[in-house]
């Protein structure tokens, strides 16, 4: 880490999270085939009570953190803000409101709203930050998930139960345990289009009469359609995901001087079918990923990975000098991997 003029580790974590839903008892109230769900093979998702905000849980992990290390909201030289859902407001910056939240007068804020790759390559954007500000030496990170069900409808935007959530991190330049070493991504951008929400935004600010997104085409339609229908070239485009996520590892360790096979853990979104269909290619077993996480907490967007690396560090799992793969896949379509050394 000394050698490193940019590097930080994670002091501490944070989180909060909705209330605990059993998928086979609700998953009826928002799709007509609940069965289809159920082969996802999650068993609980977090849903937050209606008038709890993305930046109320935001800022009740943030506090978490802070406490758990022992800091107060003055000691934050930089504070972060990932998100992954519907904003609150449209023109205005959740980052600045986060801050207000947490009681902070004056400071330096950074939003980021790449979907649910914010919360991993984010990261990434610290070590930049760190290497331009020499003065900053401690940044809270917050990446948070709070779904709109107006806008969307949590089980049907893509193969995942959608999950309210927020995790925080306390990032310490120079300390030495869960280091950042790098970040790799890249986009495909012809498949931008997919899993976004049509309605709310400039084109069409306002959805069609009787519109709602219970009964919306779900997000699946929108793939099938890229490919018309084809089952061999959607066959092909599976495929290449899983060897896309296998080569924006090797990025990262290339960008930080390891090996693959050096790799002990990975940590994926939680989505308990792409961490089996990752974990062989990789050489891992499931024991040393986020499969049981994945399928208690649901896709909490971007606080995904950052949940499951502070959980499994807390019961040992991830172990001091363990080398761990944050990576999944957002929109963009974007892959996306940062290296944490426990």
């Amino acid at each position: 880490m000394s050698q490193i003029p940019h590097g930080f580790g994670i002091a501490g974590f944070g989180y909060a999270f909705g209330a605990d839903q059993n998928v086979e008892e609700v998953a009826g109230a928002y799709v007509p085939d609940p069965d289809r769900i159920f082969q996802w093979g999650y068993r609980t998702f977090h849903r937050a009570p209606d008038e709890v905000t993305a930046t109320d849980l935001a800022a009740q992990a943030a506090r978490d953190a802070l406490a758990r290390t022992s800091l107060a909201v003055d000691d934050v030289d930089l504070l972060v803000l990932a998100t992954s859902e519907h904003p609150e407001y449209l023109h205005w910056d959740g980052s600045a409101a986060l801050g207000r939240a947490l009681g902070m007068d004056y400071g330096q804020t950074l939003l980021l709203n790449e979907g649910c790759a914010s919360g991993v390559t984010g990261l990434g954007l610290v070590a930049g930050t760190l290497a331009i500000q020499p003065e900053t030496s401690t940044v809270l990170f917050v990446a948070v998930n709070r779904v709109s069900e107006f806008h969307r409808n949590r089980m049907t935007v893509n193969n995942a139960v959608h999950s309210d959530g927020a995790v925080a991190a306390v990032l310490r330049r120079g300390h030495e345990r869960n280091t950042w070493l790098a970040t790799d991504q890249f986009t495909v951008p012809d498949l931008c289009d997919w899993f976004r929400t049509d309605y709310g935004g400039s084109v069409a600010p306002l959805p069609p009469e009787g519109w709602s997104s219970r009964t919306a085409p779900p997000g699946h339609v929108r793939v099938q359609e890229h490919f018309r229908k084809e089952p061999a070239k959607l066959r092909e485009f599976g495929e290449a995901a899983v060897t896309r996520i296998v080569d924006v590892v090797d990025g990262a360790c290339k960008r930080a001087g390891v090996g693959r096979d050096e790799v002990t853990h990975l940590i994926y979104i939680n989505d308990p079918d792409g961490i089996a269909d990752l974990a062989g290619p990789l050489g891992l077993p499931l024991e040393r990923t986020s499969f049981e996480l994945a399928k208690d907490h649901g896709h909490m967007g971007s606080a995904d990975q950052l949940t499951a690396l502070g959980e499994l560090t807390a019961k040992g799992v991830v172990a001091p000098g363990d080398l761990v793969a944050l990576t999944g896949i957002s929109i963009g379509m974007r892959w996306y991997c940062t290296l944490v050394r426990a």
